[in-house]
């Protein structure tokens, strides 16, 4: 909660039929376990329904398509991200004033989806369903409300979009695979960006 408003967690849809529940369990279980074997990319609708002993219509009626079904594996890493930004101690969490936890939630992404980042880079959604994922939303709104609290006459908005940009996961892998960039040096960058646009440089 930032200023009296509310962040809900990013998918707060009801609650499953239990015999639902209990079939996407297996389906998601399934997809774990050949993410372990073979490495998130490897999944498929087919591979995923073999192994569950299911049709591929099932896992379809499930999840939709095969980034429905990543983004559900997905979905437990997340919350946990979720949880430490939006209720978690500070710096990252409430508690801290929001330049504060500005400079902390950088570094916190890039860590988080750097150790998961085969399944994060397997679930990355086409370009035309980017922004319309709940838990990137969830990630917009949050650093938006941390900007419109540091400087309120900005356009919170656009410049949060700006902010995570320097944090994209597939810029960060790119960066860190091909040319040889660490992660200490990303972090320093996102630092320097919140200081330069919060004007706490000289």
């Amino acid at each position: 909660m930032i200023d009296g408003t509310p962040l809900p967690l990013a998918d707060q849809r009801k609650p499953p039929r239990a015999d639902a529940a209990r079939n996407r369990a297996l389906l998601l279980d399934a997809a774990a376990a050949l993410a372990a074997r073979c490495g998130a990319a490897a999944i498929t609708m087919e591979s995923v329904a073999a192994a569950a002993g299911v049709g591929k219509g099932t896992v379809s009626r499930r999840f939709g398509d095969r980034n429905g079904l990543l983004q559900a594996l997905l979905d437990h890493s997340e919350r946990q991200f979720q949880e430490a930004f939006l209720t978690g101690p500070p710096p990252l969490g409430p508690g801290a004033d929001p330049l504060t936890r500005l400079h902390a939630y950088g570094p916190a992404a890039v860590r988080h989806e750097h150790l998961h980042r085969d399944l994060y880079l397997a679930a990355e959604p086409p370009p035309g369903r980017r922004y319309s994922v709940p838990a990137g939303q969830l990630r917009h709104r949050h650093v938006a409300l941390l900007l419109r609290a540091a400087l309120p006459d900005a356009d919170a908005g656009l410049l949060a979009h700006t902010l995570l940009a320097s944090v994209d996961r597939v810029l960060v892998d790119h960066l860190v695979r091909e040319e040889g960039v660490s992660l200490e040096r990303v972090e320093a960058a996102w630092h320097d960006l919140v200081d330069r646009l919060l004007g706490r440089r000289a």
